[in-house]
């Protein structure tokens, strides 16, 4: 029985896009697609510089499910995102999830969640089934 959540429940977290974060990410990812790593380039594509990797985002929702849910006795079964609008260097991603289904039967937890940037634009949505582990 899945007791630590309730359907409804919002919860909240910023994240700072910054330049030494961007590195690790494509250390780690290996992702040098030039829109990514050159500000010239991601220009001429019709962007104000270079284009943060989308998938820096799951980074952000795989860092909130494991240490800022109200329980730790969780793991993501599956997850889905949608981008909206590009993440540049310095943004301020707002993650705001939502539970949007509780299914104790099969012990499962429904998720809808989206990031905006600080000047209010949709940058993603989704949705984030997690299996309670308890």
């Amino acid at each position: 029985m899945i007791t630590d959540f309730n359907l409804g429940d919002s919860f909240f977290q910023d994240f700072n896009v910054t330049e030494e974060i961007v590195n690790k990410f494509i250390e780690l990812s290996n992702d040098k697609n030039p829109i990514h790593i050159n500000n010239e380039v991601a220009r001429k594509k019709g962007f104000k510089s270079r284009v943060v990797q989308g998938n820096l985002q799951n980074c952000f929702i795989s860092f909130f499910i494991g240490e800022c849910l109200p329980s730790k006795d969780v793991m993501i079964l599956s997850q889905t995102i949608k981008y909206k609008n590009p993440v540049f260097l310095n943004d301020i991603l707002s993650l705001k999830v939502k539970i949007s289904g509780i299914f104790d039967s099969v012990n499962l937890i429904e998720l809808s969640f989206n990031f905006k940037n600080k000047l209010g634009d949709l940058i993603s949505i989704g949705k984030i089934n997690i299996k309670s582990t308890k």
